[in-house]
Formats: C-alpha cells, sequence, structure tokens
C-alpha cells in the first residue's frame, strides 16, 4: 500500500498545472474549435452551423495567404537574430569586466519597458520628421517610410521586436553560461583553440538546451506579434505588414466574424505547434540515448 502512494505522489503535483491547462487552453481551444465550425454572418447571437466553408473561405481568401507570408517573413526575420545575438551578448557580457553591471542593465531596460510605450516611441522614431530621418538628411540622404514604405515597413517592426527580446534571452543564455564547466574551457585553451573556437566546440553544444527553449519560445513570440503592429502600423501600409494574429483581431473584434476568425486561428496554432515540434526534434536530435 505504501508503494502505491508513492507510485501515485509525483501525479498530485501535476493536478495544479493539469488543472491550469484545461481551464487556460483545452477549453478555449475546444470552444474556438467548435466556433470555427459556426456562422455569425446572419445573427452574432445566434450562429448557424456551417461545417468547414469557413475553412474553405480561408483557403479562398488571397489576404490570408498575404498575412501567412508575412508571418513567415517576421519568423525568418526575427528568430535567428533572436537566437544569435543574445547569446552573443551573453558571452561578451559574462566576464568580470569594469562597468559590465551597468552594460547588463541597459541592454535588460527594454525588456521591462511596456511594449505599447515602445511601440509609440519607436513609431516617433520612425516618424517622417523623426531621429532617424534627421541623421539620413544630415547626410545627405533621402528619407526614408520607415512605416509608410510597404518595402520597409514590416522589416522596421521587426527591429523592435528583436531589439526588444534581446535583454530577455540574454538573460536566459547567462544563466545557463553559469553552469558550463571551466574544465571544457581551459581544455579547448590547451588544445590551442582561440576564443571563437572555444565557443564554437564547447559553449554551443554544451548549451543546446538553453538555445532549443530560445528557439521554440522566439518563434512563437514571432508567429503570434500584434501588439507592435497595432501600436506601429495597424497592418499597413496595404497590408505589408498584416501579419496572420493581426488578421484574426480584425475579422473577429473588428468584422464580427467570429466564425471565420477561430478558423484562422485553429490553423495559427497548427502551424506553431508544428514548428515548435520540429524546431525540438532538430534542435535536441541525438541528445537523448534511445533505447
Amino acid at each position: 500500500m505504501k508503494n502505491y502512494y508513492k507510485s501515485f505522489t509525483p501525479y498530485l503535483f501535476l493536478i495544479p498545472a493539469g488543472v491550469i491547462l484545461i481551464v487556460f487552453f483545452f477549453v478555449p481551444f475546444f470552444e474556438t474549435l467548435t466556433l470555427s465550425f459556426k456562422s455569425y454572418g446572419s445573427d452574432i447571437y445566434s450562429p448557424e452551423w456551417t461545417g468547414f466553408n469557413n475553412y474553405i473561405k480561408l483557403i479562398n481568401a488571397p489576404i490570408f495567404w498575404k498575412t501567412l507570408i508575412n508571418t513567415f517573413v517576421y519568423l525568418v526575420g526575427v528568430v535567428p537574430a533572436l537566437v544569435i545575438l543574445p547569446l552573443i551578448i551573453a558571452i561578451v557580457v559574462n566576464r568580470k569586466l569594469v562597468g559590465i553591471n551597468i552594460f547588463r542593465t541597459a541592454i535588460y531596460i527594454p525588456v521591462v519597458v511596456s511594449i505599447v510605450v515602445a511601440g509609440i516611441a519607436w513609431k516617433w522614431v520612425y516618424a517622417d520628421n523623426g531621429i532617424l530621418n534627421y541623421f539620413l538628411t544630415f547626410i545627405g540622404l533621402n528619407k526614408m517610410g520607415w512605416l509608410t514604405d510597404p518595402d520597409f515597413a514590416i522589416f522596421s517592426i521587426m527591429f523592435v521586436t528583436v531589439w526588444k527580446g534581446l535583454g530577455y534571452y540574454m538573460v536566459v543564455y547567462l544563466a545557463y553560461l553559469t553552469t558550463v564547466p571551466k574544465d571544457l574551457w581551459e581544455a579547448a585553451e590547451i588544445d590551442g583553440a582561440n576564443t571563437l573556437q572555444k565557443h564554437l566546440a564547447v559553449t554551443v553544444p554544451y548549451m543546446m538546451p538553453a538555445i532549443t527553449f530560445v528557439t521554440v519560445m522566439s518563434s512563437i513570440s514571432a508567429m503570434k506579434v500584434f501588439v507592435e503592429i497595432y501600436v506601429m502600423t495597424q497592418g499597413g501600409p496595404l497590408n505589408s505588414s498584416k501579419t496572420i494574429v493581426y488578421y484574426i483581431y480584425q475579422r473577429a473584434f473588428e468584422n464580427l466574424d467570429l466564425g471565420y476568425a477561430s478558423s484562422a486561428g485553429v490553423v495559427l496554432l497548427v502551424i506553431i505547434m508544428i514548428i515548435s515540434i520540429l524546431n525540438i526534434k532538430f534542435l535536441e536530435k541525438g541528445k537523448y540515448p534511445t533505447m
């Protein structure tokens, strides 16, 4: 009997997390899945069951594919920067140098700044008469439409996302860097490795769990980016910076087409799950022994 209770004890600790998952993930997910099969076109209070019509409309909507492409462009542009740059910064600041704590704090400050405040501030920076265009005209170049040119808008917002996330992921890497055995670095130095070779041969392989975590989390964040776009461009100009989450918001809360928005939300969830699984599968490949 004692062994029975002992084997059952770990599951008791999982109950709180399980309740939170059920209430805040599974219940909303199945509710969204149900809504995706309904149409709110005729009466928002009495939706009509339409089966897969919302998904068919979604596939045939050019704007959906446009937002999906924009989302993947955002993913490809933001994730590598948020994986590599914070790692480099973490390695640089993981030293006992004069004033290094001030530098760490300066890098981390954007993390604690509200994304709404950051978005408004960067919108001023990117303005036609903002500081960036002032410096361009000062050195004799033409002004640029950082948020008004369809070729630049989404990339300008990407920069804000990277700027905002550098400090957070730097701290994640710093926490893991403290666990890297110094003996490994010393052994690499004895073998004649320079600084770059030492980090490529020792630091990066040892920190793969942290790199995997950062890759997965930054991928999810990039796929569901919303606030920066809402504050800075509202998806414009000409839908050039509109991502799938902003598109879902528009259809759900501006057009009140909850069924169509729910179907787009389900598609987004499936895409995020696939990307997360692929990230974990390839980045963690060969780390654990197979039975």
